[in-house]
């Protein structure tokens, strides 16, 4: 699935990925070694947004380099070029958080001393300071976060009250029958109704809990008017009160609009339920490929789009808004941008929510989704 607005909507489903990888993997044993580049070019993966020209061509001036951009659309995709041999022709990449940690089981990542950011991770906010935990790999770091956001309802206030959505509850209720939008982006709205179900769906799952997240999303579409995986259709409903809120999104369908003076859309997150915070933290991240041309220029590139005036350039794109790690880019932003972005709200959310990483058994998630889908249409 294509990434929307800038966030990966999709989880890979790992068995077709690994069977794959048997096929991809013959191939990229016969490949010759990295060919030779000149010292002056830097091949960058990333999503769009870190292509800025802002962005890239002050890194270009200072490195006397010119960065040619492989720009992708989903970030399993962009993995499994890189695992199936494309590494050896890329020096840095910027992803979805979850696979720049996975590129150091996959060997293709060039692990980081954090030492050598220390004054990287001193400019971040506390929570995200060295070690962290979701780009770690055996004990050593796979890269540095760069832009994070959560996910919980979308709530337009002109027609509904944002005390109501403290909980999923209304999801399921008949007076909001036909008033629901869920969002078919892969596992983000599935995460959310295993949660409300009491179900952790980042641990591994027995049968009974798959059970149970197949009857909370059957129960869901049931009282569910659309299920679409077009933003701009979710977000034209959600502003003409066709519907109350979009489930499975959370920030990224809320940046766009309220940049756009619409600052009664708000995506905010549920009350903890049986234990369990309701909400789910995404994050995106840039890591070094394994033996990159010029390794003092990659970590050069990790230092600049981690730097204080480049995050505020990174948040602030024509496609999204997005939270920065960096606390010292927070005097950075004016007013105007601080309330587009709910930067009043981040710590309540990231305290009510998890982290988001591959769940063990996503595959049987996303073939329930798709099982109960097709029944309720």
């Amino acid at each position: 699935m294509k990434k929307t607005n800038g966030l990966s909507m999709f989880s890979p489903n790992r068995r077709a990925f690994l069977q794959g990888m048997g096929a991809t993997g013959m191939a990229a044993a016969g490949m010759m070694p990295r060919r030779a580049r000149a010292a002056t070019s830097m091949q960058y993966m990333c999503w769009e947004g870190y292509d800025k020209p802002s962005i890239i061509e002050p890194f270009e001036a200072a490195q006397d380099v010119n960065l040619s951009i492989d720009l992708i659309t989903d970030s399993p995709g962009g993995f499994a070029k890189l695992a199936a041999g494309a590494w050896r022709d890329f020096d840095v990449v910027s992803t979805d958080s979850p696979w720049v940690q996975r590129m150091g089981p996959a060997g293709i990542a060039e692990f980081i001393d954090d030492a050598e950011f220390a004054d990287v991770y001193d400019s971040f906010y506390e929570q995200f300071r060295a070690p962290f935990g979701p780009l770690q790999f055996d004990g050593q770091t796979t890269g540095l976060p760069t832009r994070w956001g959560w996910v919980g309802p979308t709530v337009n206030t002109q027609y509904d009250d944002l005390d109501t959505w403290r909980s999923y509850d209304p999801c399921f209720d008949p007076a909001y029958k036909d008033k629901i939008c869920v969002l078919d982006w892969g596992d983000w709205p599935i995460m959310p109704m295993a949660l409300h179900a009491g179900i952790n769906p980042y641990k591994e799952l027995d049968q009974a809990e798959l059970n149970e997240i197949r009857l909370v999303l059957r129960a869901l579409f049931k009282n569910t008017r659309a299920v679409v995986a077009d933003l701009s259709v979710a977000q034209k409903g959600l502003m003409d009160g066709s519907f109350r809120t979009l489930i499975g999104g959370g920030t990224y369908c809320t940046s766009a609009l309220r940049k756009d003076g619409q600052k009664h859309i708000q995506s905010i997150v549920p009350e903890p339920k049986d234990g369990l915070n309701q909400g789910i933290i995404w994050m995106e991240a840039s890591g070094i490929v394994k033996d990159p041309a010029d390794a003092a220029k990659a970590k050069a590139l990790l230092k600049h789009m981690t730097s204080p005036e480049v995050a505020v350039e990174l948040a602030w794109t024509e496609a999204t808004c997005n939270l920065v790690p960096s606390q010292a880019a927070e005097g950075l932003f004016s007013d105007e941008q601080k309330d587009v972005l709910q930067m009043d709200y981040m710590w309540e959310a990231w305290d009510k929510s998890m982290f988001h990483d591959v769940a063990p058994n996503i595959d049987d998630m996303l073939e329930i989704w798709q099982q109960e889908l097709a029944a309720a249409r």
